[in-house]
């Protein structure tokens, strides 16, 4: 699939904006064929799989200009990249403890010329800061996850939806989403993207306690 996809799901896009989702194909394919931070059969399949997923966390919120968002676990750059992209007036800290990958953020975000994204080879543990939101994509069971990044957010901000988590999550989450003593909310991204990949594609939101 091509970036007419991310056109067509979000047609308001700068011409500056359609560059760089058109330029992500290439810096990929290039970069994965290096170090592979995309699965060789999703790398044909990165504008659905991987980037229209990404921007699932788009139809949920729509960030303020001046946010500051951490990426736990972004691997190649997800959703962290695609987020920047959208969303260049907000701050995205992109974190993974494997370095190797963080280089390739690192490259792409060069090449796209993001000035609105730090990627770093870090533990979320360990981080002193905190932001308006914590996004993720599939790291670990929400559970650990929110204990990881519980204190990292901050507790007033100026977005639409409170500060919190908004985790991409995939499959039935019954039993996982029963762990967490917290209140959530479940968007279905079958809602606003067709196709087989997102009929059982989710974004968990929790806000701050």
């Amino acid at each position: 699939m091509s970036v007419d996809l991310i056109y067509k799901h979000f047609p308001k896009l700068t011409e500056q904006q359609r560059e760089q989702f058109a330029a992500l194909d290439g810096l990929y394919k290039h970069w994965n064929a290096q170090i592979n931070v995309v699965s060789r059969q999703d790398i044909e399949a990165l504008y659905e799989k991987h980037v229209l997923h990404s921007l699932g966390i788009a139809k949920v919120i729509q960030f303020k200009p001046g946010s500051e968002i951490l990426d736990v676990g972004t691997g190649g750059g997800f959703p962290g990249i695609p987020l920047a992209i959208l969303f260049p007036l907000v701050d995205f800290h992109l974190v993974d403890s494997i370095g190797k990958k963080i280089k390739v953020v690192q490259e792409v975000a060069s090449a796209l010329g993001l000035q609105n994204v730090k990627a770093e080879q870090a533990r979320v543990e360990h981080l002193s800061t905190t932001y308006d939101f914590v996004v993720s994509r599939a790291v670990t069971r929400l559970k650990p996850f929110m204990g990881w990044v519980r204190y990292k957010i901050r507790k007033v901000g100026n977005n639409d939806l409170p500060n919190g988590v908004l985790y991409l999550k995939g499959g039935d989450l019954a039993e996982e989403l029963a762990e967490i003593p917290d209140k959530y909310r479940m968007f279905n991204l079958s809602d606003y993207f067709e196709g087989e990949f997102f009929e059982t594609k989710k974004v968990i939101y929790v806000p701050k306690k």
